[in-house]
């Protein structure tokens, strides 16, 4: 069952914290955990987990997996 809000955001304890996406490098606050449902390769529906950064440089939100994350202290 899933915990999500009206928004489909999950709850984590990072939320409002600064990361980094291990994956690019880059730095912003985590502003949601959702689950989407993306195609596969094969264009059959399947759920992820995505996490939405808000990099420091402004400009649109960066998507990635939310094992890709680490606090930045």
């Amino acid at each position: 069952m899933s915990t999500a809000d009206y928004f489909g955001h999950e709850p984590a304890p990072r939320i409002g914290k600064r990361v980094r996406d291990i994956a690019s490098g880059s730095e912003g606050q985590l502003m949601a955990v959702v689950q989407e449902e993306v195609p596969n390769y094969e264009g059959r529906p399947m759920t992820v987990w995505l996490a939405y950064i808000r990099l420091a440089s402004g400009g649109r939100e960066l998507s990635t997996a939310p094992t890709n994350l680490e606090v930045v202290r």
